[in-house]
C-alpha cells in the first residue's frame, strides 16, 4: 500500500473518541493575567526618596547667590549660514537680564561666522581675550599645561556653549587656556569692539555693562553664594567680624504635576466576565502600570522639573572621546560629593561596558532586590529606558545625590488624597453613563526637586554606536 492510499484510509475511518478541539469546550484552561510589554524596571521611581508635599507646592530655599550667566545659546541655521537668536545673547554673563531686543539684534548681526577644522587652535593661552566665541556646532577642547609641562585637557565644550565671555567685561582679560577644535566646528565670533560701538549709541547697554562689571566685586564663595565673614586662627582680642546669612528673595517653587486618564469598562463585562479573573482589577492594574511609566518619563524629560532639563550647565560635561569612558565617569563623580546612583539608557551602559573591555576592566556588580546591577567606583548604574537616544545615536548618563538630609534630589508626592490606592495615586468612581459604561478617574501626582545644583550632573552626548 502506498503512502497516499494509507493517508486516505486513515481519513476515511470514523472517529472513535472525542477530539481535543471539542474537549477544550468543556475544559477549564490555565491562563495568565494580561501581559504588557511597556512595563520596565522603573529604577528611578523605586530608588528616589519621596517627600510628602502639603498644599501641592514645595519651596526650595537657598542662600543668596550672585552667579551670573551660565546658560547656553541657541542658533538658527539657514543653509550653511548660522545666526544666533538675539534673545539668547542674554545667556552671556555680561548681557544677563538685558532685555532691549533692538540692541540685542544689532549685537547679533555683528557676529562673524567662522569654520575650524579638527585640531585647529581657536584661541591661544596667554593671548588677549578680545572676542567671545559662540559654539554653534562641534566639540572644542579646553587645553592647559599639565604639572609636567605637557598638555592637559581641562574640559570639553559642545553645541550651544560659549567661551571668552570675560572679554565683554574686562579689556585686560587674557586667555587662561588654549581652545582647540576636537571636530569640525562652526563658531560665531563677537568682538569686544563691536559691543563697545553699540554701547556708545545705547545708554541702557552702557549702564548695564557698568553694573555687570561691579558684580565680581561681591564677596562670594566658589559657588557664587554670599560669603559668611569669619575669623579663625587669631590670638589676643581682635575685633570679631559681624555677619549674617542672606537668602534668595525669590526661591524656586515646585508644583506637583499630574498624570490622569479615564478608564471605561462596560457594566456587562464587569458583571458577567469576572471569573476566574476580575476584569476591573486587571484593567486598573494595566492602566496604573502605564501611568507609572509616564510618571518616570516625566521625571526624566519634563521641561519644568525633569532631571535632564534641571541640571545646571556647569554640572554638564562632555565625553572626551565621544564614547562614555571610565575617565568621563570619574569626572562626573568628581563634580559632587556622595553620588548615590547613575541613570543610563541600557545602550549607554553597553557602550560603557565596551570601553571597560578595551581597557581590560571588569565592573563590580551588586545585588539589589535580586537584580545584579553594575557599579562604577561603588556607585550603582541603573538602567533607564526613559533617557532619550537621539537620531545621531547619542544619549546621556545622569548622576544623582539623593535625599533631603544630603541636599540632593528628591521626589515629591501628596499622600492621603481621596480614593488613594497607592501613595499619591487614586482611582475615583465617576459613575455610569447612558450606555452602561462604568468610568474611573485614575490620577497620579508627582514632581522632583533639586535642592542644590551640584546634586545633579549629566554626561551629555555620549556615543552609543561606536564599536571600535
Amino acid at each position: 500500500m502506498s503512502v497516499g492510499e494509507e493517508v486516505r484510509t486513515e481519513q476515511s475511518r470514523p472517529q472513535q473518541s472525542l477530539g481535543t478541539a471539542a474537549a477544550r469546550n468543556l475544559a477549564t484552561t490555565t491562563k495568565s493575567v494580561p501581559q504588557m510589554q511597556e512595563i520596565s524596571s522603573r529604577w528611578l521611581l523605586r530608588t528616589l526618596p519621596w517627600v510628602d508635599v502639603q498644599g501641592g507646592t514645595y519651596r526650595v530655599n537657598r542662600r543668596l547667590s550672585f552667579a551670573v550667566g551660565d546658560g547656553r545659546v541657541t542658533f538658527v541655521k539657514t543653509g550653511d549660514r548660522v545666526e544666533v537668536i538675539p534673545a539668547e545673547l542674554g545667556e552671556l554673563p555680561a548681557l544677563r537680564s538685558y532685555e532691549d531686543e533692538e540692541v540685542l539684534s544689532e549685537i547679533a548681526q555683528r557676529c562673524e561666522q567662522r569654520e575650524f577644522a579638527p585640531g585647529e587652535v581657536i584661541a591661544s593661552f596667554g593671548s588677549p581675550a578680545d572676542e567671545v566665541y559662540l559654539l554653534a556646532h562641534g566639540r572644542v577642547e579646553k587645553v592647559g599645561t599639565g604639572p609636567y609641562g605637557g598638555d592637559a585637557v581641562l574640559g570639553v565644550l559642545a553645541d550651544g556653549a560659549y567661551f571668552g565671555d570675560q572679554a565683554l567685561l574686562s579689556s585686560d582679560a587674557i586667555w587662561e587656556y588654549t581652545a582647540r577644535s576636537a571636530t569640525a566646528c562652526t563658531v560665531l565670533v563677537l568682538p569686544r569692539q563691536e559691543v563697545e560701538r553699540v554701547a556708545e549709541r545705547s545708554d541702557t547697554l552702557r549702564e548695564h555693562l557698568r553694573g555687570r562689571r561691579s558684580i565680581p566685586a561681591q564677596r562670594t564663595n566658589k559657588h557664587g553664594e554670599k560669603e559668611i565673614d569669619l575669623a579663625a586662627g587669631h590670638s589676643g582680642e581682635p575685633d570679631i567680624p559681624h555677619t549674617f546669612v542672606d537668602y534668595e528673595a525669590r526661591p524656586r517653587e515646585y508644583e506637583l504635576s499630574v498624570a490622569q486618564t479615564v478608564l471605561r469598562i462596560h457594566s456587562r463585562v464587569a458583571d458577567l466576565y469576572n471569573q476566574p479573573m476580575n476584569q476591573t482589577e486587571q484593567q486598573l492594574r494595566l492602566t496604573v502600570e502605564a501611568l507609572k511609566e509616564r510618571q518616570e518619563h516625566e521625571l526624566i524629560n519634563h521641561r519644568e522639573f525633569g532631571l535632564l532639563h534641571n541640571c545646571e550647565y556647569d554640572q554638564r560635561i562632555q565625553p572626551h572621546d565621544g564614547v562614555p569612558g571610565p575617565d568621563d565617569m570619574d569626572e562626573l563623580l568628581s563634580r559632587r560629593r556622595g553620588t548615590k546612583m547613575f541613570l543610563a539608557h541600557p545602550r549607554a551602559i553597553a557602550a560603557f561596558g565596551r570601553e571597560l573591555n578595551k581597557r581590560g576592566l571588569v565592573p563590580e556588580t551588586i545585588d539589589i532586590g535580586g537584580n545584579r546591577i553594575p557599579t562604577w567606583r561603588g556607585v550603582p548604574i541603573y538602567p533607564c529606558n526613559k533617557i532619550p537616544v537621539t537620531e545621531a545615536r547619542t544619549s546621556s548618563i545622569i548622576a544623582l545625590r539623593t535625599g533631603e538630609e544630603d541636599q540632593g534630589v528628591i521626589g515629591l508626592r501628596a499622600t492621603g488624597i481621596p480614593d488613594e490606592i497607592e501613595p499619591s495615586l487614586s482611582v475615583r468612581f465617576m459613575g455610569i453613563n447612558e450606555q452602561a459604561i462604568i468610568k474611573y478617574l485614575v490620577t497620579a501626582y508627582y514632581s522632583a526637586a533639586v535642592l542644590v545644583p551640584d546634586a545633579l550632573g549629566v554626561l551629555e552626548n555620549v556615543e552609543i554606536g561606536r564599536w571600535r
